[in-house]
């Protein structure tokens, strides 16, 4: 009896310990079986790909371009973990998940689009961010996490891990968090292995090695993701779950015109703007300051803050968003604070006044340039993002989809001395209020605002 009891109480002891990781290997099964390519096909370029080593090992080719080893499979909601190594900062990889596939495209070659989990081993150090291929370009810069910039190391094994549950993307890096983003588009695709194309002999014969490709689809239990990291959600007028207990406000809820005033009226004004179909509208009145409905301020004044909002303009249009903004100042035209200018710098001729392009796209208007690559600059008629993070210390930076493109330390010497030359002169303590209100301009052109959020520091 003692005898049968023992051996009952081992094999429970033994389900205990058994019976989870049997589960956990079931509900992840491995994408790749360590010894061959099955399940798995070449598309678009002609790199190389085989199994060395327990491990999927690309091999870029001269000449050749982009090149991708895909699932036969397509996936929807998952959680996918590897382990991946780049032997090479003058290479770059990545990995594709929920993506597709265009047989037509580059001539008959094909072309892989959808999201990408960015391996970027340069000195630009954005690993981990997410890149749409051959569709939308960069979408989650690292500028936006700058501190996650150094989780990946060139040359040896990194882990990764990647959840896409519903609309969202997040990402990792040997447990570092790096990116997180809700998109409009692809619910399910496959997932590929990229082979960066390289156009000099350098560059060719470098090693991408990719192992422990493991995907969960079942029971999925989404990781906690810091609060203190940018969410980039391209669901208009929405804040996610994490953004609200981030501390995040919706300034703009697409329906009403709550929360904003013409900045020389207690109300909204009765002409010049529109608020519905979700875009906060100013109307064109032949491209004179305050011609139409006048420039619409928040309710709430701000001191540090972190603020968003997506913007896109008709060709030849001038708008602006500016922050600290008092209404003490008497003028006649737009009311006076610190502003990102909204612009199309190739058209509109205030790009080419004031000093070194201080007046162009993203500018602190009239005192800062805007260092902006052009890739980045989204065509006149599409929605643009544009942040401004003021912190508590009166460091202020600029963004413009994603990438920072400049800084500044309000209040500082070398910030009095660019108000000293500039248009603002005469206005005492300029930008230096504790607290103001925030802005949208009527710069008598057409321009649209949406997704316009903020949050305190």
């Amino acid at each position: 009896m003692k005898k049968l009891t023992l051996t009952a109480t081992t094999i429970l002891l033994t389900a205990t310990f058994i019976l989870p990781s049997t589960i956990h290997a079931q509900s992840t099964p491995s994408l790749f079986d360590g010894k061959t390519l099955k399940g798995w096909k070449r598309l678009a370029g002609t790199a190389d790909y085989k199994v060395e080593n327990g491990a999927i090992v690309g091999t870029t080719v001269l000449n050749s371009g982009n090149t991708f080893l895909v699932t036969d499979k397509e996936y929807g909601d998952f959680i996918l973990e590897m382990d991946t190594k780049i032997e090479s900062p003058l290479s770059n990889s990545g990995v594709q998940v929920r993506s597709h596939f265009d047989p037509a495209a580059h001539d008959g070659k094909g072309k892989v689009y959808g999201r990408q989990f960015e391996i970027d081993p340069s000195d630009r150090k954005w690993s981990g961010g997410i890149y749409d291929e051959g569709r939308r370009d960069w979408l989650y810069p690292l500028d936006l996490n700058a501190k996650a910039k150094d989780a990946f190391k060139v040359g040896v094994y990194n882990h990764i891990r990647m959840e896409c549950i519903g609309n969202e993307m997040k990402t990792w890096i040997n447990g570092v968090p790096v990116a997180d983003m809700i998109d409009t588009v692809d619910s399910r695709g496959f997932i590929g292995l990229q082979v960066h194309a390289v156009t000099t002999p350098e560059q060719a014969g470098k090693k991408v090695y990719f192992k422990n490709l493991v995907i969960q689809t079942k029971n999925l239990k989404p990781k906690p993701f810091p609060k203190d990291i940018y969410t980039l959600n391209y669901m208009p007028n929405q804040l996610s779950a994490h953004e609200k207990a981030s501390g995040w406000k919706l300034l703009y809820d697409g329906k009403t015109s709550n929360g904003w005033r013409g900045a020389t009226m207690a109300t909204f004004p009765a002409k010049g703007w529109e608020y519905k179909d979700g875009v906060m509208h100013v109307l064109p009145s032949e491209g004179k300051e305050e011609s139409g409905g006048g420039d619409i301020v928040t309710d709430d004044m701000y001191s540090a803050f972190d603020l968003s909002f997506e913007f896109k303009i008709t060709p030849g249009a001038n708008s602006g968003v500016k922050y600290f903004v008092t209404l003490s100042e008497v003028t006649k035209g737009s009311a006076i604070g610190l502003e990102y200018q909204v612009l199309d710098d190739k058209l509109h001729p205030d790009a080419k006044l004031g000093r070194n392009g201080d007046r162009t796209l993203a500018s602190l208007y009239d005192l800062i340039p805007s260092n902006k690559p052009e890739r980045f600059i989204r065509p006149i008629g599409a929605w643009n993002t544009g942040r401004i993070i003021v912190y508590p210390n009166n460091h202020v930076e600029h963004y413009l989809n994603g990438v920072k493109v400049l800084e500044y330390e309000r209040g500082s010497k070398e910030f009095k001395d660019l108000v000293a030359i500039s248009k603002y002169v005469i206005w005492k303590n300029f930008g230096e209020a504790k607290e103001g209100h925030l802005l949208l301009q009527d710069h008598g052109n057409e321009a649209w605002f949406r997704s316009i959020k903020v949050k305190t520091l």
